[in-house]
């Protein structure tokens, strides 16, 4: 269901936004650090119609990045080839320029954006590696290409080479010929069960590094759970083993916040704890090993 497809993308995009840079550093050949500002702007918009009425569409997600100059980008998600995809593409950009548009006096001002689509499903042998824009005016011709960003060029090992971790909830695309023959073949069915425990380890390694954020881990799993139950639902093996892996690291975030949340009780009562026997506050928060945060929340605690 493309609908699905689409609505994993838009949440990874605003929940972790920050794991579109290194998507936007390859297609365009940028040098973002993923420090960068990110704001994003609404998705529906009104395609001017002169003999209809306005048609709303709505674009997967439009978004500026404040780097070194403030740069504005469209990318759409595909799950199957489409030949009206370029069609549609300008229209959302036009319609995206007109929006953002500025009146000077007599003068017209848009700002188109940089524009990719990220397929998920392609035939190798017929999809180009980008679009292109051919835009003859009266006052010349303006020539560009949309980049294509296939996900399953990609195996695990250069998803984290690279960093491309937005593309974890749409692995199982790269493997969806062969979930026939993995609900077959238990051997088959396991090898795919190794590569999501790949996953999920590397994930957790980069957790523990401070390289990525348990909300965001978290995130990408779910998704990548969602895709999977989508894409392999005729298969019942697969979606009960895959489940049973999926689920068990999703257990295992929800046991590691429930312990987490029962440090932080402890933390703040021994902080109190230390507090009423005159110990000063600097050195109560640091005996009781919390955050500046948790040492307000014991303070508002305290005056309650």
């Amino acid at each position: 269901m493309a609908d699905l497809y689409d609505s994993v993308f838009r949440t990874v995009l605003n929940d972790c936004s920050e794991l579109i840079i290194p998507l936007i550093n390859i297609s365009f050949g940028e040098h973002y650090t993923g420090e960068e500002r990110i704001d994003f702007f609404p998705n529906e918009h009104f395609i001017d119609q002169q003999n209809a009425p306005d048609e709303k569409r709505i674009t997967d997600t439009n978004f500026a990045v404040y780097g070194e100059t403030r740069k504005t980008y469209h990318w759409e998600c595909q799950s199957t080839p489409d030949s009206k995809m370029l069609i549609r593409l300008f229209e959302y950009d036009a319609q995206i320029a007109l929006d953002a548009g500025r009146i000077s006096k007599e003068v017209l001002t848009v700002e188109f954006p940089h524009t990719a689509v990220l397929y998920l499903r392609y035939a190798k042998t017929a999809e180009p590696q980008a679009y292109r824009y051919v835009l003859k005016t009266p006052g010349g011709t303006v020539e560009y290409d949309v980049p294509l960003f296939k996900t399953q060029e990609y195996t695990i090992g250069e998803i984290f080479e690279k960093n491309l971790l937005i593309l974890i909830p749409f692995y199982i695309f790269s493997r969806e010929a062969e979930l026939s023959q993995c609900e077959k073949d238990p051997e088959k069915l396991e090898t795919l069960k190794n590569e999501y425990r790949d996953i999920i380890e590397r994930l957790d390694t980069l957790v523990k590094a401070g390289r990525l954020s348990d909300f965001n881990r978290t995130t990408l799993l779910e998704t990548a759970n969602d895709v999977i139950r989508e894409i392999a639902k005729k298969y019942k093996k697969v979606v009960e083993g895959m489940g049973e892996v999926m689920g068990g690291a999703l257990l295992e975030t929800n046991a590691r916040k429930i312990k987490n949340e029962g440090r932080e009780e402890k933390g703040i009562q021994v902080f109190l704890n230390l507090i009423k026997t005159g110990i000063p506050r600097e050195e109560a928060q640091r005996l009781a090993e919390i955050g500046n945060d948790l040492v307000e929340k014991a303070l508002k605690l305290n005056r309650s």
